[in-house]
């Protein structure tokens, strides 16, 4: 499923798969780049101790990700992502042998960045991807995003940037409210561009009037491509509504930490602080943690309460299994003496010819 490609098209297999699971649902902030992302929540993830999963340009200004992958051309992304070894990277073959930007690097040569294959064809009962099947091509970072993550052995996914949405500037909406238009939050961005075109608003107009910020870092689309990126974000959203069941059956659960995201009419919500927390009473605190002391620490730091433990063998190792189990081969009884110098003479006549005349 993940391999080393070298410039010369030769491919390495490495197991990363369920590489970063644990004996509960390993957490995992999935990044994207809506401007629900602000400094302030950056910092609070900072203070976690979760892997950080990041997707195209999200990857750059606030925060610096862990892990991250990208769906869309090599250019449009920057070069120390490519070549910063503490983040592990995940792209697709077909840009293995890119230009790394600004260099004369091949994208295959980047440290930490693993290649993969994608599956076109797999269905909302299939998703996400099981075993060593190519990772999910729905033509989207996103969906990509989150199928690696659960490859990799994630299970809680708390995803925070990740508005799936495009949303009509003030200006836009009290322009259209003064002809009788109002938008509905959550709706397609072009359908409420073609309400207003009916009631006279020129797309010009409505060009000039912009739509809300788009991303959190410095970038934005034209009123065009920001139609087409919506609908493209409110198509990924309804599959994923449309795919619930098969990624309840696989454990993986979503949570939005994103106010506002299209994906909170439906999957479970939570609030920042709320998912710190939890983050934090799973794994630890890093912040309440003191070191003063611990080298001479010589007893176990078991909780106070704990209830007495014991290891027991697996439950078939039962105490017959275990004699079977250990039981030497039989051996074969000893010959006679006797029967052992009839077998010595036996071997030592000489065998005669016999001629028979066969009749018929």
């Amino acid at each position: 499923m993940f391999f080393r490609r070298a410039t010369d098209g030769t491919n390495v297999p490495v197991p990363l798969e369920n590489q970063f699971a644990g004996a509960f649902a390993t957490p995992c902030w999935i990044i994207g780049g809506g401007p629900s992302l602000t400094e302030s929540v950056a910092a609070e993830i900072l203070k976690t101790p979760a892997a950080r999963f990041a997707m195209n340009l999200a990857g750059a200004g606030l925060l610096r990700p862990q892990f991250w992958t990208s769906y869309d051309p090599t250019p449009r992304f920057h070069r120390s992502i490519y070549l910063d070894p503490s983040i592990t990277k995940f792209v697709h073959e077909s840009r293995a042998m890119d230009l790394v930007p600004e260099t004369t690097l091949k994208v295959c040569e980047s440290p930490s960045l693993y290649i993969i294959d994608r599956e076109k064809q797999r269905g909302f009962q299939e998703f996400p991807g099981q075993g060593n099947s190519p990772i999910t091509d729905w033509q989207d970072s996103f969906i990509q995003t989150i199928d690696i993550a659960y490859r990799l052995g994630f299970r809680q996914l708390y995803l925070v940037g990740c508005d799936l949405g495009i949303a009509p500037s003030k200006r836009w909406l009290r322009a259209a409210s003064i002809r009788d238009v109002s938008y509905s939050a959550g709706e397609p961005l072009g359908e409420f561009a073609r309400r207003c075109e009916h009631v006279g608003m020129s797309r010009p107009e409505m060009e000039e009037l912009a739509t809300g910020q788009q991303y959190h870092f410095d970038e934005s689309k034209s009123l065009k491509a920001a139609i087409q990126t919506d609908f493209h974000y409110y198509r990924v959203c309804q599959y994923l509504r449309l795919s619930r069941r098969a990624i309840g059956l696989s454990g993986l659960q979503i949570v939005s930490v994103t106010p506002g995201s299209r994906l909170n009419d439906h999957f479970p919500t939570c609030s920042l602080s709320t998912a710190c927390r939890r983050i934090q009473s799973m794994i630890g605190n890093p912040a309440s943690e003191t070191t003063r002391g611990l080298y001479t620490q010589q007893q176990d730091r078991r909780p106070a309460s704990l209830a007495p433990m014991r290891d027991f063998r697996p439950h078939f190792w039962s105490t017959s299994e275990k004699a079977a189990s250990q039981k030497t081969p039989e051996k074969k009884p000893a010959s006679h003496p006797a029967q052992k110098r009839l077998k010595q003479a036996l071997a030592e006549v000489e065998e005669i010819p016999v001629h028979i005349d066969e009749e018929g």
